[in-house]
């Protein structure tokens, strides 16, 4: 059985967790607790050796790092990769833009403001950096949604659910969904698709372990 070693909260553990439930591939989760330090432990280590989360353990034991990777894995032969050459390096494009232009920025700034929220002072100059540097790729995915419901025209795909992880929680890094409507039609349009669970279910009803 694949097993997916995550955090709670965490958009990118979210990413790999939400493609699983939507395509009804069977799991197991594993919980770790970044805050108590539990990606460092001897135990979690010799798992993954580079002491990161999201981790995903295939059914052959080979281990894939980084969440976009995953989505590619675990979506392979679905509806959620499209099956247009050209739509597929669209895809791979924007899920690169993604985790380069806006999770490195949206990611902390949630981080210290609403996960960790006692260090918010002293991290607000990092936090006012982060913001407006979130806020230049957040007008060009408003410019690039407006006129379609989805990332890539043929619908929904592994390309908005990589978005979707750090994008739809965007006010809790201290930025206004307001100043983006289209935005928030997509974040809407994607929370209604068949078999969507929020990111607050993560870990529920679900094997625990650390």
């Amino acid at each position: 059985m694949i097993k997916l070693y995550a955090c709670l909260g965490s958009g990118n553990c979210f990413k790999p967790w939400l493609v699983m439930h939507q395509l009804g591939q069977p799991f197991e989760l594993n919980l770790i607790d970044v805050l108590k330090g539990e990606q460092k432990s001897p135990g979690y280590l010799e798992i993954n050796p580079l002491g990161v989360v999201p981790y995903l353990e295939t059914e052959t034991g080979l281990g894939i790092g980084e969440s976009n990777a995953m989505l590619w894995y675990l979506a392979e032969g679905s509806h959620l990769i499209p099956e247009d050459r050209t739509e597929r390096a669209e895809a791979m494009q924007w899920m690169f833009f993604e985790q380069a232009k806006l999770e490195p920025f949206i990611s902390p700034a949630r981080f210290f403001t609403t996960i960790l929220p006692e260090q918010k002072q002293a991290r607000a100059s990092d936090i006012a950096i982060w913001q407006d540097a979130a806020e230049s790729g957040l007008f060009r995915l408003e410019a690039h949604l407006a006129d379609r419901d989805y990332m890539l025209f043929s619908g929904y795909s592994i390309a908005d659910i990589a978005f979707f992880g750090y994008v739809h929680v965007l006010e809790e890094a201290g930025l206004s969904m307001i100043d983006y409507p289209a935005i928030h039609r997509w974040v809407d349009a994607v929370s209604e698709t068949k078999g969507f669970r929020p990111l607050k279910e993560l870990g529920q009803s679900e094997k625990k372990a650390a």
